[in-house]
């Protein structure tokens, strides 16, 4: 965390510096409402702080915010595409949802991904950097504030493996969910990872009962070492005992993602073995057929195909449900958010 990056903040962290800086204590608590509840985009906004205490805090602590540089809406149901600039000039994709049960942000949580997975565009280009988690919160915060919509559930499964911006991460998982800022429930946010199986036993011990989705993507560890690098590291077997860790320290089920890739991981011998791994573990399995992305050749099976995954899955006592497909037409749906500046888009 930069230190004069005061959006990522706790609260107690902002009150030992408001004091150091030689002011009363209680400005902290008006700075950090300003900047989480009321989701300010400027200094010149906090009208109830002095203004030559504005003036130092835009001198030494430029506020983090992020340019909305495009915005794409879908036409088939209205989903939102952004894309963000970075103080630095990197750029990253979020998107806006929404369902019946409320509004829905997925945010990126890295600038380009490290982990390579074989159907997924957000490795395209490879890894820049990790998000600041004031970059997550603006990509939740200039999204209100461009919709007027109240955010109920956050997602990360953007750009990048949360995972594998651990610390940030959490960061911003407390600091969205604090009583004194947005407010969100820790039941209303959903952290995706490939299965970085370590920082799952680390997630459990955080006392933040977040809603974990892995994605598994294949039945066995050879098929998924042809679509994700990470599993030459983690097998399957492993990946589940953290996973039921997890639910053991949090009571949360977990929610098991699997694209379906025609020909590679979608055949009635693909679900039998997936259920076998999935056995007494408390979870839901969540159908996604592959999304198309030009630079790769993954075709989706056809809907029979897809009915038949899920069947047998079904009669094999796992909890399924296929993906309702959102702003695929503006490559806003699984697997389609990128860097979109790097390929001149």
């Amino acid at each position: 965390m930069r230190t004069d990056d005061l959006r990522s903040y706790y609260p107690e962290e902002l009150a030992v510096l408001i004091e150091a800086l030689g002011e009363k204590k209680f400005r902290a608590k008006q700075l950090f409402e300003w900047m989480h509840a009321k989701q300010a985009s400027s200094y010149d906004a906090m009208t109830n702080l002095p203004g030559a205490f504005r003036t130092m805090l835009a001198e030494k602590f430029p506020l983090v915010t992020l340019k909305i540089k495009t915005v794409q809406e879908s036409k088939a149901d209205g989903t939102r595409k952004y894309l963000f600039e970075l103080p630095d000039g990197q750029m990253i994709e979020s998107v806006f949802m929404v369902y019946h049960h409320g509004n829905t942000v997925c945010i990126s949580s890295q600038a380009g991904c490290r982990m390579g997975c074989r159907f997924c565009a957000s490795a395209i280009g490879g890894f820049v950097r990790n998000l600041e988690p004031s970059e997550m919160l603006e990509q939740v915060y200039r999204i209100m504030e461009d919709t007027g919509e109240r955010i109920s559930n956050i997602v990360i499964m953007g750009t990048g493996e949360p995972l594998d911006n651990y610390e940030n991460v959490m960061r911003f998982l407390r600091l969205v969910s604090h009583p004194a800022g947005l407010s969100l429930s820790r039941r209303n946010l959903t952290l995706s990872t490939c299965g970085i199986v370590p920082r799952i036993y680390d997630l459990a011990e955080e006392d933040i009962p977040v809603t974990l989705a892995v994605s598994l993507h294949a039945p066995n560890d050879e098929k998924r070492k042809a679509l994700m690098p990470v599993a030459n590291k983690y097998t399957i077997r492993e990946i589940t005992d953290a996973c039921r860790s997890y639910f053991k320290k949090t009571g949360r089920r977990i929610t098991f993602e699997y694209a379906l890739v025609s020909g590679e991981n979608d055949s009635a011998a693909d679900a039998a073995e997936l259920a076998l791994h999935l056995r007494g573990l408390p979870c839901h399995v969540n159908l996604i057929p592959v999304n198309p992305v030009r630079e790769r050749t993954f075709k989706r099976p056809d809907k029979k195909g897809i009915l038949n995954f899920q069947n047998q899955l079904e009669k094999c006592g796992i909890n399924v449900t296929i993906r309702r497909e959102m702003g695929s037409d503006i490559d806003g749906a699984c697997g389609q958010l990128r860097k979109r500046y790097t390929f001149g888009d």
